[in-house]
């Protein structure tokens, strides 16, 4: 997954490199304030895609005494980074550009060039998207795609996927500011085209922050995937009830989770022992994502010789 994720990294830093130089250029060159937006957020898009690929590296990390279950939440925390960066650079300053364009509007020079670059821009952002577009598909393994979108917990591709859907959202709505600007003789138009880029940047970004709050304060497994654990548990006859399913996402493909066993009145330890062992291998056959199951009897199996196994036991998967 990180590889198919990094290959969506690259491609995003490749089009927004060579997209900002550009437009940063005939931004100078026709002095208008769109173009000028543009380019800043692709200026941002490129340092973002630096940082996520930081945060995939840091998220690699091994295991350490300090931190156990190892440094999957790095790439939660650089995601934040990355969405708050859009927000303020990104959308904030492309507000702020875009209103100080409509309080001292200015001619329009040139304005072909501007069509010109954001023709190509779209043509570089459209293949960014297409590329992070086919890695999230393999991610998703053929589920329906807002399902799918809902679902990920792969902060590096569905942000990159987010970028570029704001960055051709974006591209329409400065091409439409030039036009008008220069077709009606309103240089003001080119400013507010500035400001509604800000503000769906901002938009964008308000979306990511609450993904990466979610996943970063302790998000679990959806509620139907608790259901199908229970059920799993209780298909086991010496399972008389199942209590909490407690978990939470350590990385975007590791989710550590524990279940509370309450097993019938007089099950042996060995039949306990097996029926333990049985749920393990069906929760994590068909969740993989459980890197790590702890199963927990509340209600202790006994036995004739282990009178001690009445204050429970627990079984860790990793």
């Amino acid at each position: 997954m990180a590889a198919e994720s990094k290959l969506a990294i690259y491609g995003a830093i490749s089009a927004n490199v060579a997209i900002a130089a550009t437009k940063f250029t005939v931004a100078g060159i026709t002095g208008s304030s769109a173009m000028l937006s543009e380019g800043i957020h692709s200026a941002v898009d490129t340092f973002n895609g630096v940082l996520l690929l930081v945060g995939i590296r840091l998220s690699q990390r091994p295991a350490t005494a300090e931190h156990p279950f190892g440094h999957g939440k790095e790439l939660y925390f650089w995601s934040l980074i990355v969405a708050v960066l859009i927000f303020g650079l990104g959308g904030g300053v492309s507000f702020y550009e875009g209103i100080q364009h409509i309080r001292k509007p200015e001619p329009m020079r040139d304005p072909g060039w501007n069509y010109v670059v954001l023709g190509l821009a779209a043509l570089f952002e459209g293949a960014s998207f297409l590329v992070a577009l086919r890695q999230f598909r393999v991610q998703s393994r053929g589920a329906p795609f807002w399902r799918a979108l809902g679902q990920s917990k792969d902060p590096t591709t569905y942000t990159v996927l987010a970028e570029d859907s704001a960055a051709l959202a974006g591209l329409a709505v400065a091409a439409l500011g030039i036009y008008f600007s220069h077709r009606l003789g309103m240089p003001a138009l080119d400013g507010a085209a500035s400001v509604v880029i800000g503000l769906l940047l901002a938009g964008v970004a308000v979306l990511l922050i609450s993904q990466a709050r979610g996943l970063l304060i302790g998000e679990g497994i959806r509620p139907e995937t608790a259901r199908a654990i229970r059920a799993l548990a209780m298909e086991q006859p010496s399972v008389q009830d199942v209590g909490h399913v407690l978990s939470m996402y350590i990385g975007p493909d590791e989710v550590l989770a524990v279940v509370d066993l309450n097993f019938r009145e007089g099950t042996a330890t060995g039949e306990a022992a097996d029926a333990i062992a049985a749920i393990e291998q069906q929760v994590r056959g068909r969740f993989p994502m459980i890197r790590r199951l702890f199963i927990e009897a509340s209600e202790a199996p006994v036995d004739e010789d282990a009178a001690s196994a009445r204050t429970g036991r627990i079984v860790g998967v990793g």
